[in-house]
């Protein structure tokens, strides 16, 4: 990798044990890979308070959100009180990963809906930025978020149209692309990053999954997405090197990052 470059990871889970034996190595060698800055995000308390440990051991590095992910366990009654608890911690620069997944059967959409809003009530109560998943559930996760428009955050792994696409763009949101816009079934992706101004996007691993190709299958990482700019550069008309410095600094401006 150019060590010139400078990417952005957007989404990433390093809690995930797929890093128990190689964590800190990993993350110590991103600087002289291009690598400038990771996004970990929660997905329930435990793994959102280990994320902040995280960030406090490469504040560098690292800035993290905390949430409640739709396929997680229920959380306990009080879990609002000790989100907004974990969120005055100031490596926390967003509420997430938050949204509506109906992929599984047994599924409970009520709850999930009634989670959903609840933590975009305190992203708006905090003004933090929201990063949202939604899988299967794009028309009701639509509905929801237009409650709360004009919004700020990003719509990570986006799964949607070219027209889906604007509809997230006009509730003011980003959208985040990971390593899926290498896959060789990927047009529909591709046709919505084609549709999508440069400054609204974000590139992401989801890491440890999507690796992008020619890494398909293995754990992801950050040091991967150069292959994930670099398709979004070609769709885009834009050279690598800039491709990374603009999600860099689209990722900055929408979490509040002042030095990376």
């Amino acid at each position: 990798m150019d060590s010139e470059l400078a990417i952005f990871d957007s989404h990433s889970h390093y809690t995930d044990s797929a890093f128990d034996f190689d964590r800190r190595e990993l993350l110590s060698s991103f600087p002289q890979k291009g690598v400038i800055g990771c996004m970990v995000c929660g997905t329930d308390l435990s793994d959102s308070a280990a994320a902040i440990a995280l960030a406090e051991q490469f504040p560098a590095l690292i800035v993290t959100a905390v949430g409640i992910h739709p396929e997680c366990s229920l959380p306990p009654v009080d879990y609002m009180d000790t989100l907004r608890k974990l969120a005055a911690n100031p490596c926390v620069k967003a509420i997430g990963e938050i949204g509506l997944d109906y992929h599984f059967e047994g599924y409970d959409k009520i709850t999930q809906e009634r989670i959903f809003r609840e933590q975009l009530t305190l992203a708006k109560e905090l003004h933090l930025p929201v990063i949202l998943h939604c899988r299967d559930a794009i028309g009701d996760m639509l509905s929801i978020l237009s409650e709360f428009a004009p919004l700020d955050g990003v719509m990570h792994c986006f799964p949607g149209s070219a027209e889906t696409a604007q509809k997230v763009l006009q509730m003011g949101l980003h959208i985040g692309f990971t390593g899926v816009i290498t896959f060789k079934n990927a047009r529909k992706p591709l046709e919505a990053l084609r549709s999508i101004p440069p400054e609204r996007l974000l590139i992401e691993t989801d890491c440890p999954y999507m690796a992008p190709v020619p890494f398909r299958g293995q754990r992801c990482d950050s040091t991967m997405l150069i292959e994930t700019a670099a398709v979004m550069g070609r769709e885009k008309g834009i050279p690598l090197a800039e491709m990374c410095r603009i999600t860099a600094d689209n990722a900055a401006r929408l979490f509040h990052i002042i030095e990376k």
